[in-house]
């Protein structure tokens, strides 16, 4: 099954900085979530079997979250990653 990914930039309203992280992280959809230096507070890796679930958990979801000012969605094309290129060299070895 090919998965539907994107990074969701979000911008958090101070009073909800020490608490937001969680909430993100407890929905369903959510892979990963972390807190970041710079103009965005925090960054959901959405993972999902389905293009159309994307949007249940962006604007279902995270947007709607207390504290969630706004946000930027990312969908990822093709993904990459220094462990999966090592995988793909690394047969017969």
């Amino acid at each position: 099954m090919t998965m539907t990914n994107a990074v969701v930039l979000i911008e958090a309203d101070r009073d909800a900085l020490s608490t937001l992280g969680g909430e993100l992280a407890g929905i369903e959809g959510v892979a990963e979530a972390y807190s970041v230096t710079g103009e965005w507070d925090f960054v959901a890796i959405v993972r999902v079997p389905h293009h159309e679930q994307l949007a249940d958990v962006v604007t279902g979801a995270i947007v709607v979250l207390p504290g969630v000012a706004r946000t930027q969605t990312l969908v990822a094309f093709e993904a990459y990653s220094r462990h999966d290129l090592e995988a793909l060299f690394s047969i017969g070895e």
